[in-house]
């Protein structure tokens, strides 16, 4: 076997290699064997370690898992609050007050900002405009990159005022919240919120404009719908094939298995078919429910369509999401009214609680069992990230064949730029993928 830089020939027999996924929370590679011009293997792994945050809250209250599960993830630590809180509430019979609700969802809303922000300007828009790295693209398209800068420091600055912080927040509590918030501390975010809906406006305009490459699929899609409101905390979980049961049935419905490549479980339906999650999913499923002035971002674009089938669009349908999180949070601080007190009493014991919310890259589920004491006796906690992972193996098979032909840097950047797209949970190195090719003996 040698490696080899010449124009790849797709109907030869071939095994690519593309090692150090730095671009994802850990370590991880892509292994394509490809035979006659046909993928028959597409291996996604994740290399990180074991982190046993399903271990470390067992035998903790449920406030402390709150706190506890709010750092699984420096970029969404508000996702694995929120299904957490919920997931108690609703097995305990707590009800929040109205504002608390509307304080959580204004929460989510920034944590959504701030990632997708992240995502459209750093990570993926270099893909599309030739550049290797935000850095890159900042030389050449400076004020671009500062709306981007611009709407992520917003969306850290509203999690950091209702969380306490802006990474790992501390201020959700079951019931509620550790403290009220008055009326003028909401009411500050206003005039930046009032800016940020003109950027990200204009942010689909921007991404609208792009050339993806030509690829469709046909796969199942994945995520919550609620009858009056965008997917956020609440809903049940929908698909495009059919399915409509509530959040709490996930387990009978999907399930986790290991596989022998990848430290990271991966999901899949009854049917072991793979399922995507994520801005397109819920565009495709409850795209009705977006904030009217969303829609009407999402219509002017015309590619409602491209969403469902293409994934190199789903950069749209995260711009058409920051509109739509921008806007609510507007509406929610214009009708805040401070609660009389932060949080509502509750009364801990046995109970089985479990709950799905929508993180910025899809469904996320909880399940908790609680003894007669009140604390965690087993914990499931399932991510979006490796929901998708084995979706995104497929679609890797499908695509891959389509880019064999291209020399080595096209190709890896093409793949990559695929990758990318789905948004798996990421760090900030500079260059992604190192593609080797080796003929196979």
């Amino acid at each position: 076997m040698h490696s080899t830089d010449q124009q790849i020939v797709p109907s030869g027999d071939l095994s690519v290699d593309i090692a150090g996924l730095t671009r994802v929370e850990g370590e991880g590679s892509l292994r394509l064997r490809v035979r006659n011009g046909v993928v028959e293997a597409a291996r996604l792994a994740i290399f990180e370690a074991p982190r046993y945050f399903e271990r470390l809250v067992v035998g903790r209250t449920p406030d402390e898992v709150i706190d506890i599960v709010a750092r699984i993830c420096g970029i969404c630590p508000v996702a694995y609050q929120m299904t957490a809180v919920h997931a108690f509430e609703s097995a305990l019979a707590v009800r929040v007050d109205p504002q608390v609700r509307a304080l959580r969802r204004l929460l989510y809303c920034g944590e959504w900002i701030e990632s997708h922000a992240l995502h459209v300007y750093l990570l993926h828009l270099p893909d599309f405009l030739g550049f290797a790295s935000a850095l890159e693209l900042a030389a050449d398209h400076r004020d671009t990159v500062v709306a981007g800068l611009a709407l992520k420091k917003l969306g850290n600055q509203i999690v950091g005022l209702i969380g306490g912080r802006a990474i790992h927040p501390v201020s959700v509590r079951v019931g509620g919240f550790s403290r009220t918030f008055r009326r003028s501390e909401i009411e500050a975010l206003r005039h930046p919120l009032s800016h940020a809906l003109d950027t990200a406006l204009q942010t689909v305009d921007l991404v609208a404009g792009l050339e993806p490459p030509d690829f469709r699929r046909d796969g199942r899609l994945v995520a919550l719908r609620h009858p009056s409101e965008y997917p956020m905390n609440e809903g049940r979980i929908v698909s495009t094939d059919g399915l409509d049961v509530a959040a709490t049935a996930w387990p009978t419905e999907f399930h986790e298995r290991q596989v022998a490549w990848s430290n990271a479980l991966q999901s899949v339906g009854r049917d072991e078919r793979p399922y995507l999650l994520g801005p397109s999913s819920r565009i495709t499923l409850a795209g009705a429910q977006l904030h009217p002035t969303a829609a009407e971002a999402l219509a002017r674009t015309g590619l409602a369509e491209e969403i469902r089938v293409n994934p190199f669009r789903s950069i749209v349908a995260r711009a058409v999401e920051l509109v739509d999180a921008v806007a609510e949070a507007i509406d929610i601080v214009d009708a805040y009214v401070p609660s009389s007190q932060p949080a509502v009493d509750w009364t801990p014991g046995p109970a089985s609680a479990a709950w799905a919310t929508e993180a910025p890259r899809g469904l996320i589920f909880h399940a908790y069992e609680l003894d007669d004491r009140g604390l965690v006796g087993r914990a499931q906690i399932v991510p979006p990230t490796s929901q998708n992972q084995a979706a995104i193996e497929a679609d890797l098979a499908t695509f891959t064949p389509r880019v064999l032909d291209l020399p080595k840097p096209e190709a890896t950047h093409r793949i990559e730029q695929l990758i990318r797209s789905y948004d798996p949970c990421i760090s900030c190195a500079t260059h992604f993928l190192d593609l080797t090719v080796e003929t196979v003996p």
